[in-house]
């Protein structure tokens, strides 16, 4: 599978901060799709990454999740998004310094969804990745964010915004338990049918498919 866009190494352009949003994309989903596009609206550049969760088990390998990611990275087709693999770290800081390098002297616009804030500190060296970045929590429809989940982040020094974005409902954990085409993207339901992905298979998933194709 193609995995889109990638860069390597420094890069050097305008200024202005860079937003990043690293995910499991086990599958990506239109949520996944939703934020990235919003993020477009709001930064000069963005760079996504699918990464392994330690939290989580993973429906597909690493591999085939940073080829679907690239391929909706692709599809999307917007010079400031950029598919960024070399970012992927189980660890948010490794992340950071590994962005930092890339884009020496930008500011570092960390985007995790409301639904893992609360988690964040309880992350490995979860001061020193505050310190390293601005947290934008963006808004998942079902995860309103949890009272208190600012004031502790902040409590830990960190920079936090919330971004106005709408992001629906969908979760990649949904579409593993409950396959729907109609949940994911469509650039990547041939390539989840061609590879016998996340259950998206037979004629049952292939009729939904052509359906949505006919009624975009």
């Amino acid at each position: 599978m193609s995995t889109g866009v990638v860069s390597t190494g420094a890069v050097q352009t305008d200024a202005g901060p860079v937003a990043l949003f690293g995910t499991s994309a086990d599958p990506p989903t239109r949520g996944h799709q939703a934020l990235l596009e919003g993020l477009l609206q709001l930064y000069p550049t963005v760079a996504t990454w699918a990464s392994d969760n330690p939290l989580k088990q993973h429906g597909a390998p690493l591999e085939q999740r940073a080829a679907l990611l690239g391929q909706l990275v692709a599809a999307i087709d917007n010079p400031k998004l950029s598919h960024r693999q070399e970012l992927s770290s189980p660890w948010a800081i490794t992340t950071l310094e590994r962005a930092a390098a890339c884009w020496p002297g930008r500011e570092l616009v960390f985007v995790v969804g409301s639904d893992l804030a609360p988690q964040i500190p309880s992350w490995k060296q979860a001061q020193a990745v505050l310190e390293r970045c601005l947290l934008a929590i963006a808004p998942r429809a079902g995860w309103p964010r949890q009272p208190g989940s600012v004031e502790a982040l902040e409590a830990l020094g960190g920079r936090v915004i919330s971004l106005n974005l709408e992001v629906p409902a969908t979760a990649s954990s949904a579409v593993r338990e409950n396959p729907d085409p109609s949940q994911i993207p469509a650039a990547l339901v041939p390539l989840l049918l061609e590879h016998n992905l996340y259950g998206l298979t037979g004629s049952r998933h292939t009729r939904r498919l052509d359906h949505r194709l006919d009624h975009p």
